[in-house]
């Protein structure tokens, strides 16, 4: 068995590596990459990403309907809620692959008017 210095000893350690990993390119929560989505702006059947290309890892939408219709968002097999004008909704997907990842508005019509495009993760 250990005796309580040897203990320590190890304890120590752990520590040392926890907080090693945490400062030389270990990923925390605060690493997640947030995209803002505007939909029904500059045209009723559009979307605006603030990025349109992320990070491999958790991504983080924050989607607001500016348009004079209900719209929603879905990528990544994930979607909002049908969101009424000036309502918000957050979105949280994680990406554990690089490539192009479509997304689209799932309401009748809309993705075939111009809700749609690709988001490209590294």
């Amino acid at each position: 068995m250990f005796r309580k210095g040897s203990t320590l000893v190890v304890l120590i350690a752990v520590v040392s590596l926890i907080a090693a990993v945490s400062a030389f390119g270990g990923k925390s929560s605060t690493d997640a990459t947030t995209v803002a989505v505007t939909a029904g702006k500059p045209t009723e059947f559009r979307f605006t990403l603030s990025k349109r290309t992320v990070a491999k890892g958790i991504t983080t939408f924050k989607v607001t309907n500016k348009g004079a219709i209900k719209h929603d968002f879905k990528i990544a097999g994930k979607k909002t809620v049908a969101l009424a004008t000036g309502k918000t909704a957050t979105l949280r997907v994680t990406f554990t692959k690089a490539g192009r990842y479509a997304y689209l508005c799932t309401l009748p019509g809309h993705a075939v008017a111009g809700m749609k495009g690709t988001l490209t993760v590294k």
